[in-house]
C-alpha cells in the first residue's frame, strides 16, 4: 500500500506542470557601489524599464532589510515585467558595505541621488528600451524624483513623503509625544543653520545621533513638492490607506505641488504594498510576512501608466 501511495504521488508531481516565466533575469553591476538584477520580458524586443528604488535604511533590491524579510520589491519588479515591463531593481550601496564590514561612516543622502543618477544613465547609454520610468518607494520617491529629472521619461511615487523629512519627523512626534515637539523643532533649527547639536529630547537620541545628523542635514535641504514641480514628465503619485508610515496627506501633498500628475490611492493598502483588511497588529507583522502578495490594483496602476 506505501508503495502505491508513493508512485501515486511522484504521478502527482510529474504531471503539474511549473509555472512558466516569460522573462530573464540578469544580474548586474552598475558600478563599485550598486549591483542590481534586470528582468527583461521575452516578447518585447524594446520594451519600457523601470527602474525601482528603494526606501530608508539598509534596504536592499528586494525591499527586506535587518530581519524584516517581505520581498515587496522583488514582487513589484517580477509582476510588472510579466506585464511586458523590464524592471531593475538595486541594492542601496549601505547594503554592501554592511556585506563588506566597510560601512562609510559619511555616507549623505546625495550618495544615493548619486547612485540612482547612475543607474539611469548607465541604461540611457544602452539605448535597449523605449521609455524609462523610475519608481521610488518611500525614501526612495524623493531620490527618484532627483533622479528622473531631466532623465527620465517618467515618475512615479510610491509612499513618497510630500514634506522635508524634517517636518516629517516633527509630525511623528507630535502623533508620538506632544511634549517632545518643541524640543525637535529646536534641534531641526539648529540643523539647519548647518550646526550640530546636542540640545534635543533624550527620547530622540535614535534620530538625533551624532553620526545621523550629517545625514539629516543633507536630506532635509531638499523639498519634495519643489522637486516634484520641477519635472516635466508624466507623474503618478500612489499611497495606500493602510500605510503606518506615509500618510496619503502626503501623497496629496505632492498630487497638489504638480498639476500634471495623476494620484491614485489605494484602500487599505500598506507600506510595503499589501492589503491589509485587519488592525495595525496584523499590518505591523505583515512587514516581515514574504507570502503574502501585493495589491493587483496596484501593479495594473502602474503598468496602464507606463504602457499607454
Amino acid at each position: 500500500m506505501k508503495y502505491y501511495l508513493t508512485a501515486i504521488l511522484i504521478c502527482f508531481i510529474i504531471v503539474v506542470p511549473a509555472q512558466e516565466v516569460n522573462y530573464t533575469s540578469e544580474e548586474i553591476a552598475i558600478n563599485e557601489h550598486i549591483d542590481g538584477t534586470l528582468l527583461t520580458p521575452k516578447d518585447k524586443t524594446k520594451p519600457s524599464l523601470a527602474i525601482i528604488i528603494a526606501g530608508s535604511g539598509p534596504t536592499d533590491r528586494n525591499g527586506n532589510q535587518n530581519f524584516l524579510k517581505n520581498n515587496s520589491l522583488k514582487k513589484l519588479a517580477e509582476s510588472l515585467t510579466s506585464q511586458g515591463i523590464a524592471t531593475f531593481r538595486y541594492d542601496k550601496r549601505i547594503v554592501k558595505q554592511i556585506l563588506k564590514n566597510k560601512v562609510d561612516p559619511n555616507i549623505t543622502f546625495d550618495d544615493f541621488v548619486t547612485d540612482a543618477i547612475s543607474v539611469v544613465a548607465h541604461f540611457k547609454k544602452e539605448n535597449l528600451y523605449s521609455a524609462i520610468y523610475v519608481i521610488g518607494h518611500s525614501q526612495g520617491s524623493l531620490v527618484g524624483m532627483l533622479a528622473a529629472k531631466n532623465r527620465a521619461d517618467g515618475f512615479i511615487s510610491l509612499a513618497g513623503a510630500g514634506q522635508s523629512i524634517d517636518e516629517v519627523i516633527t509630525q511623528q512626534v507630535a502623533a508620538m509625544d506632544p511634549t517632545l515637539v518643541e524640543g525637535t523643532k529646536k534641534a531641526f533649527e539648529n540643523l539647519k543653520q548647518g550646526k550640530t547639536t546636542t540640545d534635543y529630547p533624550p527620547a530622540l537620541a535614535s534620530i538625533f545621533r551624532a553620526d545621523v545628523q550629517p545625514f539629516i542635514m543633507n536630506w532635509m535641504q531638499y523639498n519634495p513638492q519643489d522637486i516634484i514641480t520641477s519635472l516635466k514628465i508624466p507623474v503618478l503619485i500612489i499611497n495606500g490607506t493602510k500605510d503606518l508610515q506615509v500618510s496619503v496627506d502626503e501623497a496629496k501633498l505632492l498630487k497638489t505641488a504638480s498639476d500634471n500628475a495623476e494620484l491614485k490611492i489605494i484602500d487599505n493598502m500598506n507600506h510595503v504594498l499589501f492589503i491589509i483588511e485587519g488592525g495595525q497588529l496584523e499590518n505591523s507583522k505583515s512587514y516581515n510576512e514574504s507570502s503574502r502578495k501585493i495589491s493587483e490594483e496596484l501593479i495594473s496602476t502602474i503598468s496602464q501608466f507606463i504602457l499607454k
